[in-house]
């Protein structure tokens, strides 16, 4: 890797944002990038203000983002990306903006709120010849690398079914009525676009299947439910999936379920073999052979595959979680962007890390999702129509 650190913007995030500074931490966490500017906050005068009390010069903290991306492109000490930690509506004119100004680009998740959209910013990525990266967190914990590695490996033979849940209780009751802003836009159409608990969380999910299992989804039967009275978009989903190569599998993503914080769970089976990963007990994975006593594998130490290896930081007994699973989506960006700098093929073991592809085929999946539950469950084919989607892996 090139000696010097990143330059790392971020659009979003101000003093009080909890994803802002989770990206903060996981960026910061190996060494690879400095935090140099940003625009924090959707008030101009609170942005910069935010930007000082982060630790920006005050010439680059900027009061939005056009202004970020414009005045950056002008330095010679210019950003190398920009992350964007902003509610779902925004995330398309960001993105775009950074991408014509040369940035490298991290974007929160789902990429974007239109397919359209979602679409364009694959194309602009490939014109502007740039790394973009989406951050489904969740595939940098060193066990789900090692379970990727492990279906790879053809360990459980032929794969036949597979369940992902991914449930919470923080909306069980109507929260946005309280004014707590994290609940307002996530609740709400126009701010977080056609799902609630299917985009907020059934996003990770879906990603998770297709990073763990390298199948696609194909088509859905989808039950998206409004548990909570007035509200506006679904707290609860339950999806049905054809995926490739004939398996079947079911995804259930719910914010109304008490005792559950953070629960995301899968489950792969195949011919002979299946097994189970929680990322709430993120540092085992059970491994269960057809016949055969089940086997708990653990993060670390000489029987470590070499994925999940290359993701962990702490000898076995020092309990690695969240942050450090964020980090890693931050470090492996920083190797493809480095490699890029450099004109040299990057490490690759990390350009497993989420890209602009798997941007674009997480916002198929939510609207055909969307399709199939205003049909009442009618099974809707997950069709992205995109001819450059085979033609850029990143």
């Amino acid at each position: 890797m090139s000696a010097r650190k990143l330059r790392l913007g971020m659009v979003g995030g101000g003093r009080g944002a909890f994803i802002g500074a989770v990206h903060r931490m996981a960026a910061r966490l190996d060494g690879c990038y400095d935090i140099v500017a940003g625009a924090f906050g959707a008030n101009p005068a609170q942005s910069i203000k935010d930007g000082v009390a982060l630790g920006v010069a005050p010439d680059r903290a900027y009061p939005d983002f056009r202004v970020m991306a414009a005045q950056e492109a002008q330095r010679d000490d210019r950003i190398d990306a920009v992350s964007i930690v902003t509610p779902n509506h925004t995330h398309f004119a960001i993105a775009h903006e950074f991408l014509a100004a040369g940035c490298h680009v991290i974007c929160e998740k789902p990429m974007t709120t239109s397919l359209v959209d979602a679409a364009e910013l694959l194309r602009l990525t490939r014109a502007a010849g740039r790394i973009f990266v989406v951050t489904h967190n969740y595939s940098g914990y060193p066990m789900v690398r090692a379970a990727r590695e492990l279906v790879g490996s053809g360990a459980l033979g032929a794969l036949r079914v597979v369940q992902v849940e991914y449930p919470q209780d923080w909306l069980s009751t109507r929260v946005e009525a309280t004014g707590q802003k994290q609940a307002s836009w996530r609740t709400d159409p126009a701010l977080a676009g056609v799902a609630g608990s299917l985009g907020d969380l059934g996003t990770h999910a879906h990603h998770l299947l297709r990073f763990i299992t390298r199948l696609e989804v194909e088509a859905v039967c989808a039950d998206l439910s409004n548990m909570v009275a007035g509200r506006a978009l679904d707290d609860n989903a339950h999806v049905m999936m054809r995926l490739s190569d004939g398996a079947r599998g079911m995804l259930w993503a719910s914010q109304i379920c008490p005792g559950n914080d953070n629960a995301l769970r899968i489950r792969v089976y195949g011919e002979k073999a299946g097994l189970e990963w929680a990322q709430e007990h993120p540092d085992q994975l059970r491994f269960t052979p057809l016949g055969e006593a089940p086997r708990i594998l653990c993060r670390g130490g000489a029987t470590a595959s070499e994925a999940a290896r290359h993701a962990t930081r702490l000898p076995p007994g020092h309990p690695e979680g969240y942050i450090e699973a964020f980090a890693q989506v931050y470090a492996d960006t920083a190797e493809l962007i480095h490699a890029q700098i450099d004109k040299r093929a990057p490490n690759p073991l990390a350009t497993v890390v989420p890209g602009v592809v798997d941007g674009l085929i997480g916002v198929g999946f939510l609207e055909a999702c969307v399709a199939s539950a205003a049909q009442n469950g009618r099974w809707v084919s997950v069709r992205i129509d995109c001819p450059d989607l085979l033609s850029l892996s990143r």
